[in-house]
């Protein structure tokens, strides 16, 4: 009888943890109201140069993500005034746990946890209501660091890391990089292949163009601008990149 009542009581669990984290995600696509994003920067490498910059950092520096958004929104038919809204959280001092090195699922479910675990710690003495979406920016001296590691957004939780320069040259680069892992938050997938060239035809700002090369722009996921079929560029900013139609369906821009 114990063991039956222990069971059920964790099946109660999984169901009301798992519930939580399917309407918080439906919650975050239904684009009635903004959704608030809360960044989060991280000193990555302990350096001074990088703490001043994190120190000079404000909300408007991240203006071009909510920009980015609303045109973008517009495009689909989507009405609403301002799709994101980006707030400001303080820094935090400590880094995240790192991801597995192993593509085990179990490895990569306990990952997940913790991650998200260590999110909520970090946050939970946060000024200022709960964020829809929180985003770790990491950042980097680029003097010291000339690549940084993989990004990752989380659909469950709706949490973000991501891996920035400390260089007010790189900030549009910087933002691209932060809304491509905020919209793998709501649900966006990757849309390039093998040696990160965009794939054919969902990673391509404009697939009937003819020529097909170059493209002038990138598709957001697809993430580089294709110029030639094996060559792709690094978009300088979001004013060079675009939301295609498969990920406005899969953010449910397109229903």
């Amino acid at each position: 009888m114990f063991e039956l009542l222990r069971k059920f009581l964790l099946l109660m669990i999984l169901f009301v943890v798992g519930m939580g984290t399917y309407l918080s995600m439906s919650n975050s696509t239904d684009w009635r109201e903004p959704l608030w994003v809360e960044m989060y920067p991280i000193n990555g490498d302990g350096r001074e140069k990088t703490q001043k910059y994190i120190g000079r950092l404000e909300k408007d520096d991240f203006k071009s993500i909510e920009l980015f958004m609303l045109h973008e929104a517009e495009k689909f038919g989507v009405d609403i005034d301002k799709p994101v809204k980006v707030i400001m959280g303080q820094p935090i001092g400590e880094l995240p746990p790192a991801p597995p090195q192993s593509a085990n699922p179990f490895s990569i479910g306990y990952w997940s946890l913790k991650l998200r675990w260590w999110a909520n710690k970090v946050t939970g003495d946060q000024p200022g209501p709960t964020p829809d979406i929180r985003l770790f920016l990491v950042y980097f001296d680029p003097e010291e660091s000339s690549t940084v590691a993989h990004s990752l957004g989380l659909q469950k939780g709706l949490i973000g890391i991501v891996n920035v320069f400390a260089s007010r040259h790189q900030s549009a680069t910087n933002n691209f990089v932060i809304a491509h892992e905020m919209l793998h938050t709501l649900g966006a997938t990757d849309k390039y292949a093998a040696g990160n060239l965009p794939a054919f035809p969902d990673g391509y700002a404009d697939p009937e163009k003819t020529p097909l090369y170059p493209q002038a722009q990138a598709e957001i996921m697809g993430g580089r601008i294709p110029v030639s079929q094996s060559e792709a560029a690094i978009p300088r900013g979001l004013k060079q990149v675009v939301v295609g139609p498969t990920t406005a369906k899969e953010i449910r821009w397109i229903q």
